[in-house]
C-alpha cells in the first residue's frame, strides 16, 4: 500500500438518517482494514434516527490507533450525502485545504416544510462549500441511484466518487471483496455498477 497522504488521514462521511452513511462509514473501513490500515469509527447523530443529522468520523492510520472523535477543523475530506449537512460539518471539522463530495438532492427538515425555515438554494449551497474548502466535487448520486432502482445505492456510488479522487486507496477489487462478504452473490454486481458510476463522476 502507498503511504497515506496524511497519518492519520480524516474522513467525515455525513448525512441524515436513512441515507446509509453510517453503512458507507463501515464498507470503507472494512475496504482499509484489508490493507492493514488501523481504523477508528466515531458516530454523532441527530434528534431522531431517521431524519436527523448523522455523521461518522473515520479515522486512518497506517501505524497508529486514533481516537474516534476528528479534532475541530482537522478533517481532510468530507463526503456528504445532503448539501446543509456538508456546510454543518464544514462549520465544525472544516479548513482551507479540505476536500468535499456533495449529493445535491436536498432532504428538507419538517421546519423548511412547515415554512418556518427557508432552505437555501443549490447555487447558495454549492457557493458556501467551494469558498469553504480546496476542491468540491458535486454530484447527483440520488438521481444515479434511482436509475439504477433504488435511492439506496447513493451511499455505494459516494463511495466511488470518495475512490475516485485518489485520496485513499479505496481499490475496486477491495470494494468486490467487502461487498461480496456483506450481501447475497445476486446483489453484489448492481453494487459494483454503482460504485463503478461513482468513481467516474471524480477520476481525473
Amino acid at each position: 500500500m502507498k503511504p497515506l497522504k496524511f497519518d492519520p488521514y480524516n474522513l467525515v462521511i455525513t448525512g441524515v438518517g436513512g441515507q446509509g452513511n453510517v453503512t458507507a462509514s463501515r464498507l470503507v473501513g472494512n475496504m482499509l482494514s484489508l490493507l492493514g490500515c488501523k481504523i477508528t469509527i466515531g458516530e454523532t447523530f441527530g434528534a431522531s434516527q431517521r431524519g436527523g443529522s448523522v455523521k461518522s468520523d473515520v479515522r486512518i492510520s497506517s501505524a497508529t490507533t486514533c481516537s474516534p472523535q476528528i479534532p475541530k477543523g482537522m478533517a481532510h475530506m468530507i463526503v456528504a450525502m445532503e448539501p446543509a449537512e456538508a456546510v454543518r460539518v464544514l462549520g465544525d471539522v472544516g479548513n482551507p485545504e479540505v476536500k468535499v463530495i456533495c449529493n445535491m438532492r436536498a432532504i428538507h427538515s419538517v421546519n423548511v416544510i412547515c415554512g418556518d425555515n427557508e432552505y437555501p438554494t443549490p447555487e447558495q449551497h454549492q457557493q458556501w462549500i467551494t469558498d469553504l474548502s480546496r476542491q468540491a466535487w458535486f454530484v447527483n448520486s440520488t438521481e444515479e441511484a434511482v436509475k439504477l432502482g433504488s435511492p439506496i445505492f447513493s451511499n455505494i456510488i459516494l463511495i466511488g466518487a470518495l475512490a475516485g479522487t485518489g485520496d485513499l486507496p479505496l481499490e475496486r477489487d477491495l470494494f468486490q471483496t467487502v461487498i461480496t462478504q456483506r450481501l447475497p452473490a445476486d446483489k453484489v454486481e448492481k453494487n459494483m455498477v454503482a460504485f463503478d458510476i461513482g468513481r467516474a463522476m471524480t477520476a481525473a
